[in-house]
């Protein structure tokens, strides 16, 4: 019969090798190495459980669409602001807002509703028919938030 040598893997050593001296020597030496082992995989397995434990949360990200500057603008924007703040979401720590201001030139809109949408904002928060409308053709996906009086969807 055949002895296989790679399955005495533990107790590898060839009868050889085996001298009255060496036996206890290698016997521990054998199991400071299980024991080695046993512990750098232990550690591996801690560190990934650790790693995979501490998964960021998500940070909403609103996109503002405004015509006007932000100067004007920010007497608009800062009751949404206060809202949110009231219902937990505060601005850098759980939501991230980003703005964009046509300065009245409506022409800019489009530009600035893709933009919004190239930062893969989760929503889109605008008011007025040509902002709709830029916001509208700029994503299919991406939900629309209109602000104000008179805004007809």
């Amino acid at each position: 019969m055949i002895e296989l040598s790679w399955m005495r893997w533990p107790n590898s050593s060839s009868d050889n090798r085996k001298s009255k001296a060496c036996t206890e020597l290698c016997r521990r030496i054998e199991n400071l190495k299980s024991v080695g082992l046993a512990v750098i995989a232990f550690v591996l397995l801690v560190v990934v459980a650790a790693a995979s434990a501490q998964q960021q949360k998500k940070v909403a990200r609103i996109g503002y669409l405004s015509s006007a500057d932000p100067a004007s603008e920010s007497v608009r924007s800062e009751p949404l602001r206060l809202a949110l703040r009231e219902l937990g979401y505060i601005d850098g720590q759980n939501i991230s807002t980003e703005y964009r201001y046509s300065e009245g030139k409506n022409d800019r809109l489009p530009e600035l509703a893709t933009e919004l949408v190239r930062l893969k904002v989760d929503i889109i928060v605008t008011g007025g028919v040509p902002l709709i409308r830029a916001a509208k053709n700029a994503t299919k996906t991406i939900p629309i938030i209109m602000l104000g009086q008179g805004s007809d969807p």
